[in-house]
């Protein structure tokens, strides 16, 4: 065994992993595991340390690397886990240099710790997905890190750093590069995406950059953006929405409540008019576009009927796929020093939340069935369609688009009609 890793938490996280393996590798690591860890809730840090302790229980002997947002925010915490063999940073994580040190101090013990200043971090590299090696049907590009703004609950900004961004010509040479070596889907990933390009020459934004994917890179069957902030979604990409069916109808966003004063105290920019307008907007465009969204569940001081705006939020934008986050207290953010909902509330409408996101999918089901959708085969049992929905299918060539007839739904995926 040479380098293993265990991925917590967001796309993006995933991404940076495939990077973080080929690293540490070219660098000569071995017998090594790597935790990439989320900061995003108690819950999510609580795994990633259970996950530690069961490595070094289990794999006597192995190196045991913690990195990713979690040890970025509590570094202490993870450098203290007797456990532990090296504690690296989230912008470290994805530089050779940073392995290759790495690999001398397993061989020269010393501190543990190497954690830069992610704030002081103001450029990014571009960073080619693993998966032009893997042979995946759908891979990730980052085009964009970290979050200038400061939301009263999330703790990611001070784990990512400020917003950042890769040039639109290294961006469309890593889209062209996968197109050609065979891959269907490419996924533009990033913490605060449609704040791509504010730190670029010139300020290009994400709709620019869409653009300029779609006409560089013809032989592109499917582009797919993943979570955005509505608020910030620009002309250009409404454009693009609207005229290339390339791009997939399929948008997942960051709306985290529907009442207007959790809103306020989240600290987010848009309202729930603002939320429900957007969604309509992009309908009007691209009459079959299927929404997810992320939604909090017992922000502090949410009372029943501010949590109720929330869950009619589901319909009123008519929302298909819901991430639903019970909330969960963040050390040294704004909302931890807020009126705090009591947990088993929380608990339980995170749960009503949950119900309602179910019926919501089952609903999209049943309106595909008898339609043929065109469905990217992931492996010889799952595909998904245009508008991210999983199919369960039988057989077909992993990589391929291909047009299947929908003939029912278990109420989790849409069954093809040769499945």
């Amino acid at each position: 065994m040479s380098v293993d890793v265990v991925t917590f938490g967001c796309r993006l996280n995933t991404f940076e992993s495939d990077v973080i393996r080929r690293e540490a590798e070219a660098a000569g690591l071995q017998n090594t595991v790597v935790v990439n860890t989320c900061a995003v809730t108690n819950e999510a840090v609580a795994q990633a340390r259970q996950t530690i302790r069961k490595l070094h229980r289990e794999r006597p002997g192995v190196r045991i690397v913690v990195t990713g947002c979690a040890a970025q925010t509590q570094t202490q915490m993870f450098a203290q886990m007797s456990e532990v063999d090296r504690v690296l940073g989230n912008d470290d994580k994805m530089r050779g240099d940073a392995w290759r040190e790495t690999r001398s101090a397993f061989e020269v013990p010393g501190d543990k710790i190497a954690v830069s200043d992610i704030m002081a971090v103001t450029e990014m590299a571009p960073h080619l997905a693993a998966g032009f090696q893997s042979g995946l049907p759908r891979v990730f590009v980052q085009v964009q890190n970290g979050c200038d703004h400061r939301c009263t609950f999330c703790i990611i900004p001070y784990g990512r750093g400020n917003s950042r961004s890769v040039a639109m010509g290294a961006v469309v040479d890593q889209v062209r590069a996968l197109t050609e070596a065979g891959h269907a889907e490419i996924v533009l990933t990033g913490v605060d995406l449609t704040s791509y390009g504010a730190d670029l020459p010139g300020a290009p934004q994400l709709g620019r950059l869409t653009k300029q994917i779609l006409k560089h890179v013809p032989d592109l069957k499917r582009l797919r953006i993943s979570s955005i902030d509505s608020i910030e979604a620009d002309r250009d990409l409404l454009d693009v929405i609207a005229t290339d069916d390339r791009l997939m109808p399929h948008l997942h966003l960051s709306l985290q409540a529907g009442d207007d004063l959790v809103l306020k105290r989240m600290k987010r920019r848009h309202t729930r008019t603002d939320a429900i307008a957007f969604c309509q907007q992009v309908r009007r465009l691209r009459p079959d576009i299927a929404f997810g969204a992320d939604i909090i569940a017992g922000f502090p001081t949410e009372t029943e009927e501010m949590f109720a705006r929330s869950q009619e939020l589901v319909d009123e934008c008519d929302l298909t796929f819901l991430h639903v986050f019970p909330y969960s207290k963040r050390p040294g953010t704004p909302a931890a020093r807020m009126p705090q909902v009591e947990g088993r509330v929380i608990k339980e409408r995170a749960k009503r939340l949950r119900t309602t996101g179910e019926a919501a999918l089952r609903r999209r089901l049943a309106s595909d069935v008898g339609t043929t959708r065109h469905v990217l085969i992931e492996s010889a049992t799952q595909g998904r369609t245009e508008h991210f929905v999983p199919v369960a299918i039988a057989g077909g060539v992993q990589g391929h688009v291909t047009a299947l007839r929908i003939a029912g739904h278990d109420g989790e995926r849409l069954l093809a009609q040769n499945a």
